[in-house]
């Protein structure tokens, strides 16, 4: 553990230096043309399961190895992140509006170390506002805003990970269990034009999520779980978009799988945000706490 909270520590002076730099650099370049700096488009959206909170400095966890080597799978940086997170769930989509991010430990249990980790992330409440107006100009909600909320291990645990210089700005959308699937696909749809603004839309939750379930690592998968689990990634790679948007009818185990659907939706949100004739893949696969999936996706928007 020592070790990843001095690797976290390094990044993070590291980046205050890289950042400067790169801040001079591109001060340079604007005025040496004249023009303003456009944001690079992004053609991405991911599914994440970020599992326990402990990923954050488990090393064991199989998944810990796939965030932290995060940049080999999508190598470009974001000029933001907008995470869509199963741990906030409100009647209303929301999203949080701050200058900084907090980092909120809403979990309890685990060892003392856990409370002692921050992600100091800036926010991003340029972006919080633009989310804001795309989805109002969908007719599909109106959005709040939480001018308060910081970011959840749903959001904080993956990132530390996977830009542990927490030096890009980062703003949370929460999902409505109220709802359904196919909504929160629509609500990823309003999502899209993110892309193209250089924003990496990322839904975290859990391909599978029974609380109740949890077993000691090592334990065989249980059935209904490698069931549900099979037919999640074949349907996301063969492009099944609508079997997905109702998985409770669609899909083996569904009620087993999901008895709550909080971390379900951020990857309708994904998908939706990828577009219908997006090519999808499965970016990490392994398993914990025997019926834990961590399966991961990756959504390419077509050309």
């Amino acid at each position: 553990m020592n070790s990843i909270l001095r690797l976290y520590h390094n990044t993070v002076h590291y980046s205050k230096y890289t950042k400067e730099k790169k801040i001079l650099q591109e001060r340079k370049i604007g005025n040496s043309t004249g023009k303003k700096i456009q944001k690079m488009a992004l053609k991405e959206t991911f599914y994440i399961s970020h599992g326990s909170p402990t990923l954050a400095i488990d090393e064991t966890i199989p998944a810990w190895k796939f965030l932290t080597s995060w940049k080999e799978v999508f190598p470009h940086r974001p000029s933001a992140i907008l995470v869509i997170s199963g741990h906030w769930d409100t009647s209303v989509p929301t999203v949080n509006v701050v200058n900084h991010n907090e980092t909120i430990h809403d979990f309890g249990g685990f060892p003392r170390s856990m409370y002692k980790l921050k992600y100091p992330a800036p926010g991003a409440p340029k972006l919080a506002k633009r989310v804001k107006e795309l989805v109002e100009a969908s007719g599909l909600s109106r959005v709040d805003e939480d001018k308060k909320r910081g970011l959840d291990h749903g959001t904080w645990v993956p990132l530390m990970l996977m830009y542990p210089e927490a030096d890009i700005p980062v703003c949370q959308l929460s999902v409505s269990s109220n709802k359904d699937g196919t909504y929160h696909y629509n609500l990823g749809k309003a999502l899209a034009p993110l892309k193209d603004e250089g924003v990496l839309i990322i839904g975290s939750g859990s391909a599978t999520h029974n609380l109740r379930a949890m077993a000691p690592r090592g334990s065989p998968t249980p059935a209904w779980a490698s069931a549900f689990d099979s037919w999640l990634k074949e349907s996301v790679v063969e492009g099944r978009y609508d079997d997905i948007n109702h998985y409770e009818e669609k899909a083996p185990y569904a009620k087993v799988a999901h008895p709550w659907p909080d971390h379900f939706y951020p990857l309708h949100v994904a998908m939706g945000a990828a577009g219908e004739n997006s090519k999808a893949k499965v970016v990490h696969e392994s398993w914990d706490g025997g019926a834990f999936s961590y399966a991961s996706f990756g959504f390419t928007a077509a050309s």
